[in-house]
């Protein structure tokens, strides 16, 4: 009697370890396959966040490309500008220096025109008549040549001048006009290379945006990556562990099975009843959720008009030589000057187209008309020796007549 109610208790015990043992099974399949899905889920968005980011540093590095080819164009268009700036300050400088001579130029020939009408007036107007008896007054032939070959000299010296003149003041109005051409062109380039300066600069602000956007979202998506791979390990461990649960109770459930073949108990026939009472324990299974000149020489410019001065007439810039009374410079040595005086050092000069006797200032020194052999606008200097004119060479020196 003691053993059978034994025996019965073992049985109901074996049948509800069984019923138990049933509905965990079942719960733990839901589970694993609710892991499962919820792993694979995360393995979609974390293959879609990783084809973000691959994406994302894409575009970033075409844009950090374009970047540094904005800011090596934005480089170059700094030194084109600078180089430019120089270029414009020195059209100006040369145009201020060109706009100079040209002032120059033109005062020296209304003073070379003004002494002009003075000597036309003297010659003509005031001396007409002094001017034909002096002609008339020639004791030779030679003397009556020489005196109206001064004249024709000197009226043919100012009409040189004024063309030489005229000459000067039109090829400098011609270099300014070109000048103010470059100086226009390279301001107009560098108008142009600014404002090229300021898109490229705006482009490459923009750029750099765009890739520090990019930047933000790359770091987005990999935070993103970052927590859905944590998901998916949480995952793999959740599943490792609910298959390990499943294996355990599926090895209890054997060990009943092999019982209740012992005690002569059909498993088959009382399991019904147990599995249908653990379906309806099984509804209650849990849910887990997851989550950019020219140089213009001045020699040529300089002033040689005619005016009164503290220095006497200003006769002009002329240009002077040296010579001695030997064979070499006169033909035959020892003569006499063509005004019929023994030449001396520091005095006597030649020059055509004033009357011999008129006193010239050159260089601070007085000297005496005395000979001819140059035209008007060229003084020849008497000097003791031939090793002194040649030392003299060719100078110019401002001219005044004082008497």
């Amino acid at each position: 009697m003691r053993n059978k109610r034994v025996f019965s208790l073992l049985l109901a015990g074996l049948v509800c370890i069984s019923s138990v043992t049933s509905v965990c099974a079942t719960t733990t399949d839901e589970q694993i396959a609710d892991m499962q899905e919820q792993k694979q889920a995360a393995e979609a968005e974390l293959a879609q966040a990783q084809s973000n980011i691959d994406s994302l540093e894409t575009k970033k590095q075409e844009l950090e490309n374009y970047l540094a080819e904005l800011n090596a164009q934005y480089t170059d268009l700094t030194n084109s500008v600078s180089e430019l700036s120089i270029q414009a300050a020195q059209k100006e400088d040369e145009l201020k220096e060109i706009k100079k001579e040209l002032e120059a130029a033109k005062k020296a020939s209304e003073e070379q025109y003004e002494a002009m009408k003075k000597r036309i007036v003297y010659m003509y107007e005031r001396g007409g008549a002094s001017m034909l008896e002096l002609l008339l007054s020639s004791k030779s032939l030679v003397e009556f040549l020489n005196r109206a070959e001064n004249i024709s000299e000197l009226s043919g010296y100012d009409r040189d001048m004024l063309k030489k003149y005229e000459d000067l003041q039109a090829e400098i109005e011609s270099q300014e006009e070109k000048v103010e051409e470059e100086s226009q062109s390279i301001n107009t380039l560098l108008s142009e290379r600014a404002a090229k300066q300021l898109e490229v600069q705006t482009l490459a602000s923009n750029t750099s945006s765009d890739i520090q956007s990019y930047i933000n979202q790359i770091s987005a998506n990999q935070e993103e990556a970052s927590i859905l791979a944590a998901q998916i390990s949480s995952a793999d461990s959740s599943i490792s562990n609910l298959m390990q649960q499943a294996s355990a109770e599926q090895a209890a459930a054997q060990d009943t099975e092999t019982i209740y073949d012992d005690y002569g108990y059909d498993t088959d026939e009382d399991m019904t009843a147990s599995s249908d009472n653990s379906a309806a324990a099984s509804d209650d299974g849990a849910e887990t959720g997851s989550s950019g000149y020219d140089d213009y020489s001045e020699t040529d410019s300089a002033d040689t008009g005619s005016y009164d001065s503290g220095q006497g007439t200003y006769l002009g810039n002329f240009v002077l030589t040296a010579y001695c009374n030997c064979a070499q410079c006169c033909g035959t040595a020892g003569n006499l000057t063509a005004s019929g005086t023994v030449p001396s050092a520091g005095r006597t000069v030649a020059m055509a187209g004033v009357p011999f006797g008129t006193q010239l200032l050159i260089n601070g020194n007085v000297y005496t008309v005395e000979d001819l052999g140059t035209p008007y606008g060229h003084v020849d200097i008497y000097f003791n020796s031939h090793s002194e004119a040649l030392s003299f060479g060719l100078q110019y020196a401002d001219v005044y007549q004082l008497n």
